[in-house]
């Protein structure tokens, strides 16, 4: 069991880098002066779901949420 402990460490330390990584190449939110042109209707913006940053949103999701499962079953007393 010990073992398995650190393999599930090992994957929550790997995990934690990835999603760093994967929130700094987002893009923020605020639409700056892109807005203010009428640059922001373009086509990556109605498709946001298919663009790049949909999937980095996607993969953010999935990966915080094995985050915060491997982050309970480590704090389980079970090992």
């Amino acid at each position: 069991m010990n073992a398995l402990r650190i393999v599930l460490t090992i994957v929550m330390i790997a995990i934690s880098v990835i999603i760093t990584v994967i929130i700094l190449m987002q893009e923020g939110k605020d639409q700056g002066l892109g807005a203010i042109s009428g640059a922001a209707e373009t086509y990556w913006g109605k498709n946001k779901g298919r663009s790049m940053e949909g999937n980095l949103l996607r993969w953010t999701v999935i990966l915080v949420i094995a985050f915060f499962a491997l982050a309970m079953l480590l704090n389980m007393s079970i090992f």
